[in-house]
Formats: C-alpha cells, structure tokens, sequence
C-alpha cells in the first residue's frame, strides 16, 4: 500500500514538472529570435525600395531606425537571459512543490490510517481472543479502535453477521459511543432476536444512554431474557437498575434482594447490592403492614404423565396476566415439566419489568404452559390451560389447573 502512495507522489512530482517547464520550451522552439525579424523587416524594405514605393532616403532612415531597434533587443537578451539562473529557478520551484506537497499530505493524508486499517486486518482475531477469551495483554483503547475498525471492515465485505455487530456493539459501547453501540446491537438482535448475552448487552447500552424512552426498551429486553431464565443473575441485576433509574425505588429494592439472595457470599457484586439496599431503605418512608402487604398467586397444578412422557425435555411457563392489557407478563416463572401435582407461587418478585407487576391491575388470569422449544413463543406442539379471571379482592388468590394433551 505504502508503494502506492509513493507513486501517486512522484507522479504529481512529474505533472508539476510538466505543467511547469512545457509552455517556456514551447515558447522558445516556436517564436522567431531578434535577429530573424531583423532580416524579414529588412527584406520588407528592399522589396518596398525596389517596387518604387519607398524612396532612397526613407529607406534609409528606416533600415537605420530598425537596426537600432535590434541593436537594443540584443543587449536585453544578453542582460536577461541567463540559463543556468533559469535553471536553477527551475529546480527550486520544483522542490518548493516537493516541499509543499509533502507537508500538506503529511497533515491532511491517510497513509496512517491505511496503516492502521492493514494492522487491523492482520490482527482481527488476535484481537477477538483477547476480548472475548481475555488472551494476551488487555485491550486498551487504540486496541479497540483497531478492533472496531476491523469489524467495520469484515461486515462491509462479507455482509451481515450477528456476531461481529455484536462485538462491534460492545467495542463502540466501551469506547463510549453509545448510539452507534445500540444501532449495532439491533442490527444483531434482527439476526438473532434470542440470544441472552445480545439482549443483556444491548439493556446495558440503553440504560447507560439514558432517557425514559430507551429505558423502556431496556425493560422489554430484560423480560425477555427473565421469561427463558428467571434465574438469570445478570437480567435480574439490570431489572433492579432500570427501576432505580425510573425512580421506583421500592421495585428496585425487590429486584436487588432476589439478587442478594441468590449471589454467593464470595461474590464481589454482593457487597456492592447490599450498598444499594441500605441506600434505598434508608429513603423509604415507615410503611404500615397494610401498605407492604405483597399480592400473589399459588396455582395447584396436575400435570398430566402422557405429556412428559411425550416430550421429557419440554420447560413448564407458569404465567399472570392482565385481562384485557399488554401480552406482557405481571409475573412469570420457567421450571422443567414434571408430571403430577405441583405448586407454584407468583408474587410481585416475579415480575419480568420494573413498574408491570401483580400491583398494575386488579383482574388477572393464570396460564400454564408447556413449552416444547424451552422459548416463550407459542409452537403447535405447546399446551396451555388458561384459569377464568381472578379479581384481588384479597392480596393472596388461589387457583387451580390441569394441564394435559
């Protein structure tokens, strides 16, 4: 590449060259020197001398004054024309171009972004296994500059590839280019709309950029993630950060003791949600038992043996939704489908977005679901039974279910 450049230089070098020599050499091979208008002025006088029209002595007098015009172009030729001074004048300006060429090109060229560009493209997977296996040294920021570059590059060849505009979207989120970090990470989500880590990282880029609006999308994210693993520690722990960015103090605090809960004692990120919590409960008003009085449902469930025998690695959705409201879950829990009797308990804890829980409505309806593809998107093999609708008329309801082909 660098030879390339080198060339394109020489040969602005040469056009210059050209541009600046051709039209004095042009000049001097087709105008006629002093001395050769001298002698065709003074035929013009004989010629007009013998035919009569010129007399003796004007002829004279005006070969006289044409010499003496001569004799003057003379001496301005051998006063001015110095060739070696011409020469000179020449190279010099020359080099001035060489000169002013070189400095606007080191200034305003792209020779070092070339490099960059070639680096990147000979260090594209050294530089995925350093930042997706931690290998080697960790990356700094010209690393990942690097990195994106090289992304860049791969998908404007090769076309569209979920996991390269994931990792772009990471890389443009750690360099802190947030909105060109969640347009990347919805150009991968269009690939594949279900992959957990995608969906955790781009709620991450939206929270950090802020705004009612992004947030919400953050929520929907997070939900989908909770409705497959409910256990999830990273979707859990966002859950709790996007109510506390909304201001809904007391959902952030239930999402981050399911948090503290489940971490393990040796885990750094403990300490850090018991922080939060002795925060947020140090804001929150005295409450009556009335008013923390938690809504929840236990569903009785017979799960009938033909259906696990059928299909022994489908997932059970257990479900509370608002009647006549948003397809979105208040709360939600995913276990493995066992036959016979179970029960399972939905409160306010389980709910899949911070500010859409059992507290939104009053008029619910349960649904049990078996799940063949472990997804929440209905298939035609899945099987659910819907209760009838509860009213919270109590803040604890009870239904029960059988769920059978």
């Amino acid at each position: 590449m660098m030879w390339q450049l080198a060339a394109g230089a020489l040969a602005m070098l040469v056009l210059s060259a050209i541009f600046i020599l051709w039209p004095r050499k042009a000049n001097e091979r087709n105008n006629q020197t002093p001395a050769q208008l001298f002698e065709e002025r003074l035929q013009l006088l004989a010629l007009a001398r013998d035919a009569g029209e010129l007399a003796e002595q004007d002829f004279a007098g005006a070969a006289s004054e044409l010499k003496q015009q001569f004799l003057e172009q003379e001496q301005q030729v051998i006063r001015y024309q110095q060739p070696k001074q011409k020469m000179l004048f020449h190279i010099s300006l020359l080099a001035l171009t060489a000169l002013i060429v070189g400095l606007v090109y080191s200034q305003n060229g792209h020779y070092r972004q070339l490099s960059d560009w070639e680096l990147a493209q000979q260090n594209l997977a050294s530089y995925g296994q350093r930042a997706l296996l931690g290998e080697g040294e960790p990356m700094n920021e010209q690393d990942m500059q690097l990195f994106s570059l090289a992304l860049r590059t791969k998908l404007a060849q090769e076309g569209d590839d979920a996991v390269a505009w994931m990792l772009l979207g990471r890389v443009w989120m750690t360099l802190g280019m947030l909105e060109e970090s969640v347009e990347s990470f919805e150009r991968a989500l269009k690939l594949m709309p279900e992959r957990t880590p995608l969906l955790i990282s781009y709620s991450q880029a939206l929270i950090m950029l802020g705004g009612d609006y992004n947030l919400a999308k953050a929520g929907q994210s997070v939900a989908k993630v909770l409705m497959r693993e409910p256990e999830n520690i990273d979707a859990v722990s966002l859950m709790a950060l996007i109510a506390y960015e909304r201001g809904d103090n007391e959902q952030a605090i239930a999402a981050w003791q399911i948090l503290a809960e489940r971490l393990e004692q040796d885990d750094p990120r403990l300490a850090v949600v018991n922080e939060r919590l002795a925060e947020l409960n140090a804001k929150q008003p005295e409450q009556s038992p009335v008013a923390t009085s938690e809504r929840s449902v236990t569903l009785n469930l017979h799960v009938a043996e033909q259906l696990v025998q059928a299909h022994p690695n489908a997932s059970l959705f257990v479900f509370a939704r608002a009647v006549g409201g948003p397809p979105l879950p208040l709360a939600a829990k995913r276990m493995p489908l066992t036959a016979g009797s179970i029960e399972v308990r939905l409160s306010e804890a389980d709910a899949m977005q911070a500010g859409w829980d059992l507290t939104q409505t009053d008029l619910i309806e349960v649904v049990a679901r078996m799940s063949v593809s472990g997804t929440v998107e209905r298939s035609p093999q899945d099987v659910e039974v819907v209760s009838s609708q509860l009213n919270f008329e109590q803040p604890h309801l009870t239904v029960q279910l059988t769920l059978e082909p």
